[in-house]
């Protein structure tokens, strides 16, 4: 065997073992992705606030989901946006982490279910996360079947009864122990229109508050 025929074959086989090495590498990755329980997380967030913080806190730090995944709305069927599509999803990337994803590609979806059912291309376990106020209309939701193919997190709160509106009980997950933080998103708002920023630091993280201010949001 001449030398530059050692060299291709030795070249070949570098090349095979290197795809062998990325293909066992993709599988690996795509088991440990349809292995994560990952939390859905969908709202208006206008502006986020410490209480959307706190949300994401107990759904980590607690365990309850190994991601969560944060998808402001586009236009709200049913509300009023008061800041631009755009600036929400700079707002909320001050969260995002290994942990937790702000997406911004699947916003202007009109229902929950279509989301979730993009989002299942993705992800295998998926775990829808609403709060206590919205267990009593759930029925309600468009397609709501389609929306139960996954499984839906409930956060307690205000002493809401919660078990006497659920569907499909091996459906739902209740956080009884979740401790809500009372903060209204339309009282933050007046604060900033009045130029009340002292008084926002009790409800929002600095970095927001400076966004705001910077970009002169809500105004």
């Amino acid at each position: 065997m001449t030398l530059n025929g050692g060299i291709i074959i030795y070249t070949i086989f570098n090349v095979c073992l290197i795809k062998q090495c990325l293909i066992i590498f993709e599988v690996s990755m795509e088991k440990e992705v349809e292995s994560l329980r990952v939390g859905v997380y969908v709202g208006s967030f206008d502006p986020v606030h410490l209480g959307h913080k706190n949300v994401i806190n107990y759904l980590i730090n607690n365990n309850v989901v190994d991601k969560l995944v944060i998808i402001p709305t586009g236009d709200y069927w049913n509300k009023k946006i008061n800041c631009s599509l755009e600036n929400r999803i700079k707002m909320l990337k001050f969260y995002q982490n290994d942990k937790v994803l702000i997406n911004d590609n699947l916003n202007n979806l009109n229902y929950t279910y279509e989301i979730l059912n993009e989002l299942k291309k993705v992800y295998n376990d998926l775990y829808l996360i609403i709060g206590a106020d919205n267990i009593k209309n759930f029925h309600l939701w468009k397609n709501v079947d389609e929306i139960l193919k996954n499984k839906v997190i409930v956060l307690g709160r205000n002493n809401i009864s919660i078990e006497e509106y659920i569907i499909d009980k091996d459906k739902f997950i209740l956080c009884d122990d979740f401790t809500e933080f009372n903060v209204s998103s339309t009282e933050i708002r007046t604060l900033i229109k009045d130029n009340k920023y002292s008084m926002l630091d009790k409800y929002l993280d600095s970095d927001i508050i400076k966004y705001i201010i910077d970009n002169n949001l809500y105004k």
